[in-house]
């Protein structure tokens, strides 16, 4: 067969290296590899290493090379690497990063198929991006229907109740709840998160108690009271103080219906994104206050899809400010 310029492969580059080990001419290895001389020449050029070939070490450097090529043929300068790095370490996720650049317009826009290229081909040469992906890289599980609608709670307000406008999502103010459990009992984070803006509020309570869960939930919503119009929960215990906790706020509470959990899809989405960062072997007592807030700070910062890659403190810094100017003008 014609002989001409084909890239080695790794099973090449192994036949290669015995070859080479065998103390065989540069014409008897590229004529039992079916390549041609000048192949083997830089191939051997290349990739000597204390003047000896290592296959190994060749191979990742070609993939190396072609990911550099492709790179730059997709226009991914280090400039725009060095900024999809950033945001992953931040935690964003590969189509938050592409929606957010395109959203920006400051530099080439990158598909997240383009984004998990990178990330996997940072991964395949040592290197540890992939961990920064929620489910690092893993399959996602999606949570079972059984641990949704524990208990019975005295003069509960069935969600059929709540008002339809809370469905459109259109206005600021209509909190979804729940709680989140530490290793060993060790401590609940209470989860606030308003489904218009997705803005999210997270709060420590050191047991799940009615007592301790509700005082959490108004001393993290108390700041913002005014933009707390309902309130919906699961069927946990934990939320037996909701009376309280409505008048206190001012707020309607409702619940959803037993082993309807999609009736608070956003919150079970939250709690997703809250385990990225405090896993469920991570005891809760361990967690200060200061890092709790911060794992807040960064997912209202961070762009989602759902708001056409605004984040959640833009969006709800957005709509309070057109309320407030509402309430002043009426």
């Amino acid at each position: 067969m014609p002989k001409g310029y084909h890239h080695l492969n790794r099973d090449k580059r192994c036949q290669l290296y015995t070859l080479v080990e065998r103390g065989e001419s540069v014409s008897v290895i590229a004529n039992e590899l079916e390549a041609d001389r000048s192949t083997i020449y830089r191939e051997l050029k290349r990739n000597n290493n204390d003047k000896r070939y290592g296959y190994e070490q060749a191979d990742r450097k070609a993939k190396e090379r072609r990911y550099r090529a492709s790179c730059q043929k997709q226009k991914m300068t280090q400039a725009t690497v060095s900024v999809i790095e950033e945001k992953l370490k931040m935690q964003w996720s590969p189509e938050q990063i592409s929606g957010w650049l395109k959203k920006e317009g400051s530099m080439i826009c990158v598909s997240h198929e383009t984004i998990y290229k990178h990330i996997w081909f940072n991964k395949r040469i040592g290197g540890s991006l992939y961990k920064e992906l929620r489910h690092k890289g893993k399959k996602y599980n999606k949570r079972g229907k059984k641990k949704a609608g524990r208990g019975c709670i005295p003069g509960r307000v069935d969600i059929d109740e709540r008002p339809d406008i809370v469905e459109e999502k259109k206005r600021l103010g209509d909190w979804e709840l729940d709680t989140i459990i530490g290793c060993g009992q060790s401590g609940t984070i209470v989860s606030m998160v308003d489904r218009t803006s997705k803005y999210t509020k997270l709060g420590k309570a050191s047991k799940k108690t009615a007592k301790e869960v509700g005082d959490t939930l108004v001393e993290n919503l108390d700041p913002v009271k005014d933009f707390v119009l309902t309130l919906t929960a699961d069927n946990g215990k934990e939320f037996a103080s909701h009376k309280e906790v409505s008048d206190h706020l001012k707020a309607n509470f409702y619940f959803a219906k037993p082993y309807h959990s999609w009736e608070r899809g956003l919150n079970e989405h939250t709690n997703g994104l809250v385990r990225q960062y405090f896993p469920k072997k991570k005891r809760f007592d361990e967690i200060t206050e200061d890092e709790l807030k911060k794992v807040e700070e960064l997912l209202n910062n961070r762009p989602r899809k759902v708001l056409n890659f605004s984040t959640p403190s833009e969006v709800f810094n957005r709509l309070s400010r057109k309320a407030e100017n509402v309430a002043l003008h009426s």
